[in-house]
């Protein structure tokens, strides 16, 4: 495969917005069917793809199977479902069908979204005739500054809230905690309940709580999320009981007042949305994983996954493995601190086996600010993986902005990332760099905080 703008310290790179390109081309000359991928989640949503493949039996069902496989993963995880459903080619759906049976390819994707939507997670093939339609929520979330509100912003190591009132921020607070480390529910409920306290009795009432979480969110419901990982590894029990309803919880003993939570990462990119008084806003952040937020053409969130550490980027098939979900050539190993070191070989820098990734993150780093070569063909291979990610993410959202934040995009390294991100917009798809702005936003320029993204989230009527 020839890019005009190449991985320099990964050869076999094979950027899934090239791979859709050519296929789509080949199906073109060879003369395709439409397929179409329809997935349903909670509350009878469904979200729905359509794309031509080669028609069955055409001595192609395995290149059509392997590259719908990928699609499949991709809206998956962007979108969110417990349902599949492959409306067109027979072959293309028992294939899926196998790679999302109890011991597939797919399994862990399969478990984990039935857990999160707690449904059991099913495969229905239909034909064509019958596909599905697209059923999105057109309810808007956020924007929303009128009256006295809480903003809350639940991360790893620290907690922020703020009182806002009338848009303006009267008062914040940031509090150390951990919360990964604790597998007692009560630890984070204390701490959640003390900071929405503090924050109420800066103001003369509450109208609204927003809450900006890591995690994935359904229906105000934490279903699965990193803060609360030793809760649910340890005491299940607990968190089916406290933690998947701790904020709604609160906003009752609060006086029953409206609540809206959301992934952080959504939370960001409505951040950055406000920020630059638009709309379609993706926003990435690079570190320890990849996470993921988008702002549509409505200004609002959508309800879906965005869970981009696991769609595919690469596919290559001898491309690394991620430990937890065992697939491979996926975002968390192309844009997270596991990309810098994954390529700190190839560029020459060996770096200590004993240390942590951040503290690995911190070597290259370190050794960028020194002006070494090795160091920046890293950043600049990881510009051009986020480059051709960036027009691949574009065939499944509305795109105008893309905010890249996160600890790998800091510094001179980030300036690389940025610079050659854009060049493969430029030069490899040029009608997407008139249409995407990539930005590389410093904390300081973002005038609206997450805090405040979060507080604007319940609309109070």
């Amino acid at each position: 495969m020839k890019l005009k703008v190449n991985a320099p310290l990964d050869p076999g790179f094979m950027p899934m917005a090239v791979v859709y390109r050519d296929f789509e081309a080949a199906v073109k000359a060879a003369g395709g069917e439409k397929l179409t991928i329809g997935l349903e989640r909670n509350d009878g949503l469904t979200s729905v793809y359509t794309l031509e493949v080669f028609k069955d039996g055409t001595g192609h069902d395995k290149e059509n199977c392997e590259f719908v496989e990928r699609i499949v993963k991709t809206l998956l995880w962007t979108r969110g479902g417990y349902k599949l459903i492959i409306a067109g080619s027979p072959v293309v759906a028992d294939y899926i069908k196998a790679a999302y049976s109890e011991g597939g390819s797919r399994d862990f994707d399969r478990v984990f979204m039935s857990e999160v939507y707690e449904a059991p997670f099913e495969v229905v093939a239909v034909p064509f005739a019958q596909a599905p339609v697209t059923k999105e929520s057109a309810s808007p979330v956020g924007r929303h500054l009128d009256g006295c509100r809480i903003g809350f912003d639940a991360g790893g190591s620290d907690r922020k809230v703020s009182s806002v009132v009338e848009g303006e921020a009267t008062y914040s607070e940031e509090v150390v905690w951990f919360p990964k480390l604790q597998n007692d529910p009560q630890y984070h409920y204390e701490g959640i309940m003390d900071a929405m306290k503090t924050a109420a009795s800066k103001m003369p009432r509450v109208d609204a709580i927003g809450v900006s979480t890591a995690g994935v969110v359904i229906g105000n419901r934490i279903m699965t999320s990193s803060l609360f990982l030793k809760v649910k590894n340890e005491n299940p029990e607990a968190f089916e009981k406290v933690v998947k309803n701790i904020y709604t919880d609160i906003a009752k003993e609060l006086g029953n007042v409206p609540i809206e939570v959301a992934n952080d990462g959504d939370v960001t990119a409505l951040a950055g949305a406000m920020d630059l008084g638009d709309t379609n806003v993706l926003g990435v952040a690079m570190g320890t994983s990849e996470a993921g937020g988008y702002v549509d053409g409505n200004g609002n969130i959508t309800g879906w996954l965005n869970e981009l550490a696991f769609v595919p980027a690469d596919y290559n098939k001898d491309a690394m493995v991620d430990e937890w979900s065992g697939d491979y050539g996926c975002g968390v190993k192309y844009f997270s601190q596991d990309s810098v070191i994954k390529l700190a070989p190839a560029a020459g820098i060996k770096l200590d086996e004993n240390a942590s990734p951040a503290e690995k993150l911190k070597v290259v780093q370190k050794l960028m600010a020194e002006g070494d070569e090795g160091a920046a063909k890293i950043y600049e291979t990881i510009g051009s993986y986020f480059g051709y990610a960036v027009a691949y993410y574009a065939l499944f959202y509305d795109i105008k902005h893309v905010l890249l934040m996160g600890r790998v995009s800091s510094g001179e390294g980030g300036s690389i990332l940025h610079k050659t991100a854009q060049k493969v917009l430029a030069e490899e798809f040029p009608e997407l760099a008139a249409k995407i702005t990539i930005h590389l936003p410093d904390e300081s320029s973002r005038r609206v905080g997450q805090s405040i993204a979060a507080a604007s989230l319940p609309n109070i009527g």
